[in-house]
C-alpha cells in the first residue's frame, strides 16, 4: 500500500489511463461516475465525490455502483470533501506503474497519487487499484472482492489525510481506522480477518 505525494504532471498516466505508451484509443473499460452535488446548505464544501474506472472490464456495473456509493459515504464520515478517481486494474499494469512511481517490483494492491499542494486543501486524489490482488485477498479471507477494493480506497484515503503506516504502531492505528469505518458502513471489518486458506506458493498476499 504506498502513498505517492505528486503533482498532475507526473500522473498524467493514472489519469488517463496508466502505461504513457499505451494506445490512445484503448478502451478504458465501465465506469460509474458519482452522482453528487453541492450541499445546498454549503455551496462552498460540495460532496464527497468518488469516480471509478475498471479498467479490466470484469466488474459489474452494479458492483462499480455499490463500491463508488460506499466509497463516498466512507469520505463523508470521515468529514472530508473532494474528489477521488479510482482506476481498477490488474497485476501487469499495477506492476509497471509499481515499478515507475515506487522503484519497486511486483505488483501492489493500491498506489495512492495525493495531487494537492496543500493538505489542508480538499481532496484530488488518483488512486490504482489492482483487482487481481484484491481477488486474492478476498479469496483468502471469504468476503466479496468489492469489500476488498473498498479497503483500498479507505486506505488511500487515510494517507491523504495524514495516516501513515510505515512503523509497527502507526500501521496499527491506520488499519484500526480503516476497519472502524468499514464497520461504521456496514461492511464489516476487512483488514484485521484471519485468512481461511493457505495462500500457497507463489502468493502475492501483502497482509
Amino acid at each position: 500500500m504506498t502513498m505517492i505525494s505528486t503533482t498532475t504532471a507526473t500522473t498524467a498516466a493514472a489519469r488517463t489511463g496508466g502505461d504513457a505508451d499505451a494506445p490512445a484509443s484503448e478502451d478504458p473499460g465501465p465506469s460509474r461516475r458519482s452522482t453528487q452535488t453541492p450541499s445546498s446548505a454549503n455551496a462552498n464544501a460540495p460532496a464527497p465525490s468518488c469516480a471509478l474506472i475498471d479498467a479490466t472490464g470484469r466488474l459489474a456495473p452494479a458492483t462499480l455502483d455499490w463500491l463508488a456509493r460506499h466509497a463516498e459515504r466512507a469520505m463523508a464520515l470521515l468529514n472530508t470533501t473532494g474528489e477521488i478517481r479510482a482506476r481498477i486494474v490488474l497485476d501487469d499494469e499495477m506492476a509497471r506503474a509499481h515499478e515507475q512511481h515506487c522503484n519497486a517490483p511486483g505488483t501492489t494492491d493500491v498506489i495512492t497519487f495525493d495531487l494537492r499542494d496543500d493538505p489542508a486543501d480538499r481532496l484530488d486524489t488518483d488512486i490504482l487499484l489492482c483487482l487481481d490482488e484484491a481477488q486474492r485477498q478476498a479469496a483468502l479471507r471469504n468476503h466479496p472482492v468489492e469489500r476488498e477494493l473498498l479497503l483500498y480506497i479507505i486506505h488511500a484515503v487515510l494517507h491523504c489525510l495524514g495516516h501513515d503506516d510505515h512503523d509497527d504502531e502507526s500501521f496499527q492505528i491506520m488499519h484500526a481506522r480503516e476497519d472502524e469505518i468499514l464497520a461504521a458502513l456496514g461492511v464489516g471489518t476487512t483488514f484485521s480477518v484471519e485468512p481461511t486458506a493457505d495462500p500457497g506458493a507463489g502468493s502475492q498476499s501483502s497482509r
